[in-house]
């Protein structure tokens, strides 16, 4: 007697994984994203080429804490059997930390409500066991000027001057940035933003301003104008990847 095949089944997973060394989330012809990894086991798990569908990218060197995607599978044994196996065959870079079934229509980026990113910064040399999990500032950092600049920028607004593609964005550059704090606990300090989406590079982007504002380099009026101008300009810093951490993502 032939056992029945199993079904297809949608399966949401959250991952985390140390962007370091890794050409990003999405998956590149030189196989060395993260995307590619996961792939890679997945394929070996069942016997054949599984695509995931992340809720977004990151960039090269880029963390995640909470990046979340989705795959089909026919997978009979259940989600803590599948995650096991997730474990057994990934690098210590990457792990899988949640597993579960999902209905047949979600969708990890078109049913995302919003995104938590994480911008870590050390004032002073940073030491060898965080240096590549931060921005090593070197100059005194007005933090109450940084909470000042944080405000004129949140809620919702036209981000344009806070994208690296600026002419070339095709897409509506309107967010809601619902969430934008600066927090210091001794030398570190964190910049914590929430919004419904973020364009290309904006949250280090909004991290690059808002260390120039404390270094003094820009007032809180300035960044009002910056935001209003809806232009790129050279005022407008990227801060480095390592520093950036995407920590959640939402849904209904």
């Amino acid at each position: 007697m032939t056992r029945p095949t199993p079904k297809l089944q949608r399966w949401k997973c959250t991952c985390a994984y140390d962007g370091t060394g890794f050409a990003g989330w999405q998956s590149q012809v030189r196989a060395d994203a993260v995307q590619d990894v996961i792939e890679a086991r997945l394929a070996q798990i069942f016997g054949t080429p599984v695509r995931i569908h992340g809720s977004g990218r990151t960039d090269s060197g880029v963390h995640a804490l909470g990046q979340v995607f989705h795959f089909d599978a026919a997978w009979p044994h259940g989600g803590r059997k599948l995650l096991a196996a997730f474990r057994m065959g990934l690098p210590p870079a990457v792990q899988v930390k949640a597993v579960r079934a999902v209905a047949a229509d979600f969708h990890s980026r078109f049913q995302a409500t919003g995104k938590r990113y994480e911008y870590r910064l050390q004032v002073g040399a940073s030491d060898p066991f965080n240096r590549l999990y931060c921005w090593p500032v070197f100059r005194p950092l007005d933090l109450g000027a940084m909470q000042a600049a944080a405000a004129v920028l949140r809620g919702r607004h036209d981000f344009r001057s806070f994208t690296a593609l600026n002419g070339l964005v095709r897409e509506d550059t309107v967010r809601d940035l619902r969430r934008l704090e600066v927090v210091r606990r001794g030398r570190t300090v964190r910049i914590i933003a929430e919004a419904d989406g973020f364009l290309y590079k904006m949250m280090r982007s909004l991290a690059g301003v808002l260390v120039s504002v404390g270094e003094g380099k820009l007032t809180p009026g300035r960044v009002r104008e910056i935001l209003a101008a809806r232009e790129r300009t050279a005022a407008v810093l990227t801060a480095p990847p390592e520093g950036l951490f995407l920590v959640k993502v939402f849904y209904p």
